[in-house]
């Protein structure tokens, strides 16, 4: 039977439909911070899941571990390993696969499983959270950066005043910001054998940085992520565009803290787990 017709993955649509690298690029300085605080050693073995073109997988290599990257959209793995050359980081390369079923790596390999603000996006969460821990060897970690629902600061907010723009989704679906609830994240670990007193919690921050105003950096998130291009397309089909753009302009400008008001520098807290296998 062809598959020339299959349907694409929606998930993949989603990452590949803008540039995330231009996103991206506003947050490599904080990358490279959590990086530094996880604790990532010479010649540890990592996986960086839903890893986009490096921002945390490149700053692991940097110090010397041995880094797979691991993304759906097939752009930005192509980015990543252009910067992986452009660096000369041999010890680190990325591929296409999926969070939720990551069958073509072995088991117990990786002493840590990295992903941060990547495989909360993967549909079927309890089957990310068992292929994160299967691929994870005894004695390793899970590390993952996740958004949480209803916060006040910019990207759960994007997402919230986007998704009220954006026709309700299919039945069934299970929203990505759910990892950002402790309970639903321990719900999905120990159904994938961990036990609850193995994994912990914390309140962590990421800052976007952009050198242009707070409203040049709302037409990037507009012009090149997945999320508030639909939530566009959405509202542009209803006549309501002007108003979104004026509502994410208002969020971007009320939460940018840069002293220089002609560039934008945002704060965005994320509930930061840990995983003990």
């Amino acid at each position: 039977m062809s598959t020339l017709n299959a349907p694409m993955n929606p998930n993949k649509a989603l990452w590949e439909k803008g540039d995330f690298t231009r996103i991206a690029a506003t947050m490599r300085e904080s990358g490279e911070a959590l990086v530094r605080r996880i604790g990532v050693n010479r010649g540890m073995k990592v996986l960086d899941l839903g890893c986009g073109d490096g921002t945390t997988a490149l700053p692991a290599a940097k110090l010397g571990a041995e880094v797979l990257g691991v993304d759906i959209a097939s752009n930005l793995v192509e980015a990543g390993n252009r910067r992986a050359n452009e660096h000369g980081l041999t010890n680190l390369k990325f591929q296409e696969g999926d969070a939720s079923n990551l069958k073509e790596l072995p088991d117990k390999t990786f002493d840590l499983v990295i992903s941060i603000f990547g495989a909360m996006f993967a549909p079927k969460p309890f089957d990310v959270a068992k292929e994160m821990v299967r691929v994870t060897r005894p004695g390793g970690r899970i590390v993952m950066g996740n958004w949480i629902p209803n916060d006040p600061t910019l990207v759960a907010q994007i997402l919230r005043i986007s998704s009220s723009y954006t026709p309700p989704p299919p039945e069934g679906f299970i929203s990505p910001m759910s990892w950002g609830v402790e309970h639903d994240v321990v719900e999905r670990f120990t159904a994938a054998g961990v036990s609850a007193d193995n994994i912990s919690f914390g309140r962590d921050t990421f800052i976007f940085n952009s050198p242009g105003t707070p409203s040049g950096f709302v037409d990037e998130f507009r012009k090149y992520y997945g999320p508030t291009m639909n939530a566009f397309a959405a509202a542009e089909k209803n006549g309501r565009a002007t108003e979104l753009q004026k509502e994410l302009e208002a969020l971007f400008a009320s939460q940018n803290q840069s002293e220089d008001k002609a560039k934008t520098s945002i704060p965005a807290t994320f509930l930061r787990v840990t995983v003990s296998v």
